[in-house]
């Protein structure tokens, strides 16, 4: 086992919102001109259709298309990583094995949602989408909205898999992430912004996260500088950013993250049905929230639900 996990999609990486427009329709210009914004902003990879890509409501075509769409992009600037779970398998497979053939440079992988199936369910559904393509692969562990942790066990046995080598952890259990990275060589990638830092303290490698959309730099540096030992200011670096957390996770991540993106002008549209657009009163408690966190927004508050 290495003594430093390597990155193998990057330190930085935002799991970037599908944009949409007016009418709900998928915005693919709007898309392929956020992607190139993030990666000028310092993205060193993007996670696509995922949670905050509103995975679930876009079509199996619509994911293609977004996979296409940024690949054309950012070209080789930056690592492009294709949702694929679902919690059906052959589903999860058929989306992989497509995302393969459109260039993706890796598939993440969620827990199986609403079945709630156990463990050596989940070696056999993992494995067997890692098995599908040549792609690395980064599991998603985020128990909160499957229902169902990928256990300590199962992510050691996992790590066996030639292919399978990261995980974007949402546990929100630091002793458990600290123990697998201990015994494996799994590359760990904080899901939950709020525990960037901490995450980093036991050996993450980097972030997939939702409030790089509008803080990218701030939060490489902060990379950087717990990575070259001046703890001190990727602490103060850190203090600086969580307001800028509390405020887009407020509600739903991908409701506030596409009102802030509305706010800098850039695109997002809205979010597709059972998620709702902001209200009035939540894009003006994002206004204070993101002045707090350094992001003063000077321009008018865009049109916004009732």
């Amino acid at each position: 086992m290495s003594e430093v996990p390597t990155a193998p999609f990057g330190r930085v990486l935002t799991a970037m919102v599908t944009p949409f427009l007016p009418d709900g329709a998928l915005d693919v210009e709007g898309c392929a001109r956020l992607a190139r914004t993030l990666v000028d902003a310092g993205n060193d990879g993007l996670v696509v259709n995922g949670t905050t890509g509103e995975s679930p409501t876009t079509s199996d075509e619509e994911k293609l298309v977004v996979v296409r769409t940024v690949l054309d992009a950012v070209g080789d600037r930056a690592q492009v990583v294709a949702g694929v779970g679902t919690n059906d398998t052959r589903h999860s497979i058929e989306l992989a094995q497509a995302a393969a053939e459109a260039g993706a440079h890796g598939t993440l992988v969620v827990t199986p949602y609403y079945s709630k199936p156990p463990q050596a369910g989940l070696v056999g559904h993992f494995a067997a989408v890692a098995d599908a393509t040549p792609l690395p692969v980064m599991l998603y562990d985020i128990p909160g909205r499957t229902g169902v942790p990928i256990r300590t066990e199962t992510l050691v046995e996992l790590a066996a898999h030639e292919r399978i080598v990261a995980v974007k952890d949402a546990k929100e259990d630091l002793a458990a992430s600290a123990e697998v990275l201990a015994r494996t060589d799994l590359a760990y990638y904080s899901g939950s912004d709020a525990l960037n830092l901490p995450l980093l303290s036991v050996g993450a490698v980097g972030v997939v996260s939702v409030i790089t959309h509008v803080v990218t730099a701030r939060v490489a540096q902060m990379i950087a500088a717990f990575a070259s030992g001046d703890v001190a200011r990727a602490q103060a670096l850190n203090a600086g950013l969580i307001p800028v957390s509390t405020g887009i996770f407020r509600t739903q991540g991908v409701i506030l993250t596409k009102a802030a993106l509305g706010l800098l002008g850039l695109p997002g549209g809205p979010v597709r049905s059972p998620l709702a657009d902001a209200t009035a009163a939540e894009l003006a408690q994002l206004r204070v929230d993101l002045a707090a966190g350094g992001l003063p927004l000077d321009r008018p508050v865009l049109e916004a639900s009732a």
